[in-house]
């Protein structure tokens, strides 16, 4: 049996050829240099950082030489689907701000280069397939599981490389009669690549992150097609990139131990190879030492948490240019108010050691792009926000807008405004004590105040409390009442002589600002009771009284 007499026996329902898709799907008429980047996701309903960071790089790439950016669905995988994860990678990275040039949709799909989901290509890779076995380049393997097993045992045994190559690719020998009897038994078959590599050889791969590679060539006989001649991941995404005309291929490190197996790919069938770009995994601090984020211990993994959370998009697009450029944060510096798009990207200044995530800078980061927003701005996102997360406190911010504009802009005046507020989850509870039915005491009164002392600074508060007071007026009072309960107006005074005080201005204010607020750190506390009130005010110092 020659090679093509093997090929219809194994696809008699192809009838398209290599051609036919090289005509479907031309060369893309772009600029010079205009980069072809693409996300394939696998639909595992897990959307998790690593996407969004691969995302971010890929978008980059492609827009800022005024290319294409496309989503494509990869999920060969059946087993591992989960329903309705493709609508989850979409709305998470609509939701992050990733424009996709084309791709896969809610809806369906959008661009000339699909189908973007790869169980709708099966009838491309097994043209590609066929095309392979009528070259000899591939070949049906009947090798049940029990085999394999049995195989690699005895590799392992042997301390040998675990694979199917050399005197273990049993099914490189099989005759034409063995081919057609396995055939007419409806064994079921997957189709290996008919690997020509050499253990002994190296490939030499340039990484548009790493530099050029010097690497084992592939010498085993990897699986293209699996029994349901569904094509293992190896296989489809050479052909859907080369067809799709990628040019940049970004992914994660872990994709490295087979990229051999890629590069010969594209080799055998005398295709271009796209520029591969593998990204540092992500990192963090635990206990002092760096290990790899995990979805078992990280919430912060998945792109749901800053979702729940409530970070701003631009927050996060921010944060991870710092992580993917080095020159990113001087660049901010010297172009504070440009959108973070016009950064000039580039993939040479990645680093291609761990990517260290740092969720206390994201929050540094965030508070300085919450800040910069009008109270209004601020108050439409945190609404929307809690309509979603937190419908009981949505109720109180829309009962009056004017007020929670008001407690929201407390502060944010001036050349240094305060930078109180990171996320929505976070910004509902900084806001909460402005409300009665949110208000909670959440620090206690300073330790060395005792509870009948602190009773008398309240009373003494409560009689004196005019809200005809400015500022001013105001503040004289608390001091006035500190110097009659004995402590110290300067606190360095009563640091250099505790003795001699029961404890300092500072004190008496935070006695004052805790009854109020419920906490020993806030905003300016006359500020805050000009805006809650006289009767709320009045209310939560008698209640604090009791």
């Amino acid at each position: 049996m020659n090679d093509q007499k093997l090929a219809e026996l194994l696809f008699p329902h192809i009838h398209t050829t290599p051609e036919h898709w090289e005509k479907a799907f031309p060369l893309r008429n772009l600029p010079e240099n205009a980069k072809v980047t693409r996300i394939g996701p696998s639909p595992t309903g897990f959307v998790h950082l690593g996407n969004l960071y691969n995302a971010l790089i890929g978008e980059r790439l492609a827009h800022q030489s005024q290319g294409v950016f496309f989503l494509r669905i990869e999920d060969t995988d059946n087993k591992r689907e989960v329903s309705g994860a493709v609508h989850a990678v979409i709305d998470a990275m609509a939701f992050f701000g990733v424009a996709f040039d084309e791709g896969a949709t809610i809806d369906g799909e959008t661009g000339a280069y699909g189908p973007y989901r790869q169980r709708q290509r099966k009838e491309i890779y097994q043209t590609f397939a066929k095309h392979l076995v009528a070259q000899g380049k591939a070949y049906p393997c009947f090798c049940s599981e029990e085999e394999l097993s049995a195989m690699r045992e005895q590799q392992i045994a042997a301390k040998l490389n675990f694979g199917y190559w050399g005197k273990w690719a049993k099914c490189r020998q099989l005759s034409d009669e063995e081919i057609e009897e396995s055939l007419n038994l409806g064994q079921p078959f997957v189709l290996r690549y008919r690997s020509g590599g050499n253990e002994e050889k190296d490939v030499r791969v340039y990484d548009a992150i790493r530099g050029e590679l010097v690497m084992q060539e592939n010498y085993q006989d990897f699986v293209l097609l699996k029994s349901d001649g569904i094509p293992t991941y190896h296989f489809a995404h050479v052909i859907d990139d080369h067809l799709m005309r990628t040019t940049h291929v970004v992914r994660g490190e872990e994709w490295l131990a087979t990229l051999p197996i890629h590069v010969q790919l594209f080799d055998t069938f005398g295709w271009e190879r796209p520029l591969y770009c593998h990204t540092a995994v992500l990192e963090k601090l635990d206990n002092g030492q760096r290990r790899k984020l995990s979805k078992r211990k990280d919430p912060e993994l998945a792109l749901s948490f800053y979702q729940a959370e409530g970070y701003l998009p631009e927050a996060v697009w921010e944060y991870l240019l710092t992580v993917l450029n080095s020159n990113y944060e001087e660049w901010r510096i010297a172009n504070p108010d440009k959108d973070c798009r016009e950064f000039p990207f580039t993939a040479e200044k990645m680093s291609n050691s761990g990517a260290l995530f740092d969720l206390d800078k994201l929050e540094d980061i965030s508070k300085g792009v919450v800040v910069a927003l009008s109270a209004a701005r601020i108050y439409d996102k945190l609404l929307d926000w809690a309509k979603t997360y937190l419908p009981e406190f949505a109720v109180l911010l829309a009962y009056d807008r004017c007020y929670a504009e008001t407690i929201i802009d407390i502060g944010r005046a001036g050349d240094r405004p305060r930078k109180d507020l990171i996320n929505w989850a976070q910004a509902a509870r900084f806001l909460s004590f402005y409300y009665d039915e949110t208000y909670a005491r959440e620090d206690d009164y300073p330790e060395n105040i005792t509870p009948p002392l602190r009773r008398e600074i309240l009373s003494a508060y409560l009689e004196r409390l005019d809200f005809d007071d400015d500022n001013n007026a105001w503040f004289a009072k608390i001091k006035d009442i500190a110097a009659e309960k004995g402590f110290a107006l300067k606190p360095k005074d009563y640091k250099k002589n505790p003795e001699q005080y029961p404890g300092s201005i500072i004190d008496v204010s935070n006695v004052i600002r805790v009854a109020i607020t419920g906490r020993q750190n806030s905003p300016d506390l006359w500020e805050i009771s000009q805006i809650m009130g006289e009767p709320r005010v009045r209310a939560r110092i008698e209640k604090a009284l009791n």
